[in-house]
């Protein structure tokens, strides 16, 4: 009988020193930019503090994230935990009740050291329904060692006119080397993104007050015209196939003179261990035709969390870590200043050693501060929005207005043909939604 109670005794005593076994996984849906990969990488921060929670990893491409979020959210499918989002989606899905709202972040998050244009992007009624990673506008980045050898000079807010010109001088295709890299891929965050905030530069827009579709305006034509002209001439082959990823694998790989694209790249291109041309890039706003926009968006990959959750608390929990100031400080232990996700406290653009570190810190938040969501474009608007309009229809309609631009691009359809099919295309879904009769 001794012996069974100090077996008893012995197994009680392993059981209280054996480790917490995790009860809670928690599923989370993210795009595979550099900085969520980083992200990954240092997860096993936080589950060391928080040995009650694993982190599983779903890592899609941006299209394809998108679509499954959506579908998952939309069916209350409950796959995912912690879900990756933009500024597009959060202010529809809040209003859906299809998102919980982030109030329990904890007392040391600051919630008020948000960059105000991010935090207003991801809030509803001044509720915060997603805590920003990184924010990003966009802007040029370029080539200073092939300026400098064509004895030109970019301003700090070129025009388009300068834009084109450059491009075509600094095209070497004998040497691989193509004047501009800009997005060609379909979809309405990639090559829309880029060509919505370009379209708003020449005065174009989306829809007018009374919701009428305008892709038969000359400023639409002027803008896939110039596109079009500008890729044919100074591009790289095989663009409308170019998203984000490919055209930075390109812009560091020595292939592009200038790239036009996302303000987060700027780390990217300027860290030696994956670029070739680090030490020899510089920045400007996104262009512009003096009409007094510029070509300018305004996004932030976001992480949020999926009404209906079961594990609300620990998601929470994850979400307040991967957002902090404590995350950014950790980054820069691990990998230096200038990899920390930018774009989203205002802390981090006073800090003297990001600003040390980033060349580009002061440019990405002077694009960040040139847009304007709520007047994106010249003439006024009905959406808010700057490369998008934030309208639940508008991931269909953008699509395949995107694709339409994307057969231009490629040459399998005219700029005429692809405004035509985008106008009637366009007309059609806003009809069946109700927008317009």
């Amino acid at each position: 009988m001794k012996n069974v109670l100090c077996a008893v005794a012995g197994a009680a005593t392993l059981l209280i020193s054996a480790p917490s076994i995790a009860q809670t996984t928690l599923t989370v849906a993210t795009v595979n930019n550099g900085d969520m990969i980083r992200m990954q990488g240092l997860t096993s921060e936080f589950t060391a503090k928080n040995p009650d929670i694993t982190v599983k990893w779903v890592t899609l491409e941006e299209n394809v994230l998108r679509q499954r979020v959506t579908t998952d959210i939309a069916t209350k499918g409950g796959q995912f935990d912690v879900l990756t989002i933009g500024t597009y989606e959060v202010p529809i899905w809040a209003k859906k009740n299809w998102l919980v709202p982030l109030d329990k972040l904890g007392a040391d998050y600051d919630v008020n050291d948000l960059l105000p244009k991010i935090r207003d992007a991801v809030s509803v009624d001044g509720k915060l329904y997603a805590a920003p990673f990184y924010g990003e506008s966009s802007m040029v980045m370029y080539r200073t060692d092939l300026f400098d050898k064509a004895g030109l000079k970019m301003p700090d807010s070129p025009t388009w006119d300068f834009v084109v010109d450059a491009a075509k001088k600094l095209t070497d295709k004998s040497a691989g080397v193509y004047g501009i890299c800009l997005r060609g891929k379909a979809g309405w965050g990639e090559n829309m993104a880029f060509l919505t905030a370009m379209a708003n530069s020449f005065g174009a827009r989306w829809f007018d007050e009374k919701w009428e579709p305008q892709f038969n305006s000359p400023e639409w034509k002027k803008t896939l015209t110039t596109y079009v002209d500008l890729m044919k001439q100074a591009g790289p082959p095989g663009a409308s196939s170019n998203g984000f990823n490919e055209n930075l694998a390109l812009f560091n790989a020595g292939k592009c003179a200038m790239w036009i694209d996302a303000t987060v790249a700027a780390s990217f291109v300027t860290n030696p261990a994956q670029s070739t041309v680090a030490g020899r890039v510089g920045f400007a706003l996104a262009p512009n035709t003096g009409l007094g926009k510029n070509a300018n968006w305004l996004w932030a990959w976001s992480l949020a969390i999926p009404a209906g959750s079961k594990k609300v608390d620990a998601a929470e929990k994850f979400i307040a870590w991967a957002t902090s100031k404590d995350y950014t400080k950790l980054v820069a232990s691990k990998d230096g200043w200038s990899n920390v996700p930018p774009g989203t406290r205002t802390s981090l653009y006073q800090n003297p050693e990001y600003l040390k570190a980033a060349p580009f810190a002061k440019m990405t938040l002077a694009s960040i501060d040139a847009a304007d969501p709520s007047h994106p474009t010249v003439k006024p608007v009905p959406y808010v929005g700057v490369q998008y309009a934030a309208i639940p229809e508008f991931q269909g309609i953008g699509t395949a207005v995107g694709q339409q631009f994307s057969a231009a691009l490629s040459g399998s359809s005219t700029v005429d043909a692809a405004l035509a099919a985008a106008q009637s295309s366009t007309e059609r879904e806003m009809k069946r939604a109700g927008y317009i009769k």
